[in-house]
């Protein structure tokens, strides 16, 4: 079996946003060698000012250069973009990577993409693992994310040394899986911070206090992700700055949503909370914070009862 990455590898590391930059960050601490690159030159300039990195003169030479390429992109259209470009010419990834490389897709993409983006790249003796993410901003700093890895089990044993510096891993299973998964994980986090949201405004308008609300909900059953954190650390100090978009939470409910359909699961709650989220994404806008969902109710309450 080939062998493992290992420091002082060189890792070529593409997209530096909210999530991307501390994991990049950890990888270079460790002793890596990351070539970053992002299509945003004010974020490659915050994280190559702060780490120790070579910034990628172009996605082609970064290929060229790198076994082990990492991309923490929006979806999974982006990362097929750096990856094969827009045509044969365009500036890209996979045309300059080497034979027996790894790409490893942690971004959130659609499952059924990541298949067929796995067959095309491994027609170049490539290596595609999908391996999202879950916890956030915070454990992103920590270095203490989920990570769900899908795809060809030698390919992600190749990668377990480096992964075990940003988390723990969870095999998922075959290509896509961990894509399939994480919007999975998400639509559950959604749905808990939508029900807890609703909950809470029940219990205030009764005339009850938020933290005591959570206090007991947090030793009672009906304790969640969002009792525990989100509401604490971001709602009832309405800072509604958890660093993930609510534009990303709608997009991942929808990439649920088209995987129930495929596959004829059941989906009425799901249909139900992707349809409330896309809503509060046209009211709110791309930039707002998942938290703010509980704005949007918030308003859609007073308007219900107002009407």
């Amino acid at each position: 079996m080939p062998e493992e990455f290992l420091p002082p590898e060189r890792i070529g590391f593409v997209g530096l946003g909210n999530m991307g930059a501390p994991m990049a960050r950890h990888l270079a601490a460790a002793g890596y060698q990351v070539v970053a690159a992002d299509a945003s030159p004010a974020a490659l300039e915050r994280f190559g000012s702060s780490v120790h990195c070579e910034r990628a003169r172009s996605l082609r030479e970064l290929g060229r250069s790198c076994r082990l390429v990492i991309t923490m992109l929006p979806d999974g259209a982006a990362v097929r973009q750096v990856l094969l470009g827009a045509d044969a010419g365009a500036d890209a990834v996979a045309a300059s990577l080497a034979p027996g490389s790894v790409v490893l897709d942690m971004s959130s993409s659609e499952p059924v993409g990541t298949r067929a983006l796995a067959l095309q790249l491994a027609d170049a003796a490539i290596a595609l693992v999908d391996a999202p993410v879950s916890g956030g901003v915070k454990r992103a700093v920590e270095g203490t994310l989920a990570i769900m890895a899908g795809g060809d089990e030698a390919a992600i044993a190749r990668c377990r040394p480096l992964l075990a510096k940003l988390g723990e891993v969870f095999v998922s299973g075959p290509s896509g899986s961990g894509h399939a998964v994480k919007a999975l994980n998400n639509y559950l986090s959604a749905v808990a911070l939508a029900a807890t949201a609703e909950a809470m405004l029940a219990g205030e308008r009764f005339g009850m206090a938020p933290a005591v609300m959570l206090e007991i909900l947090n030793h009672s059953t009906g304790r969640n992700s969002a009792t525990e954190q989100k509401y604490p650390a971001f709602v009832l100090p309405r800072t509604f700055n958890s660093g993930f978009a609510l534009a990303l939470m709608a997009k991942d409910l929808r990439i649920a949503l088209g995987l129930a359909e495929s596959v004829g699961a059941p989906r009425v709650l799901l249909s139900e909370c992707s349809a409330l989220w896309d809503l509060a994404e046209q009211r709110l806008g791309s930039s707002a914070d998942n938290t703010e969902i509980v704005k949007y109710l918030e308003k859609s309450q007073v308007s219900s009862a107002d009407g």
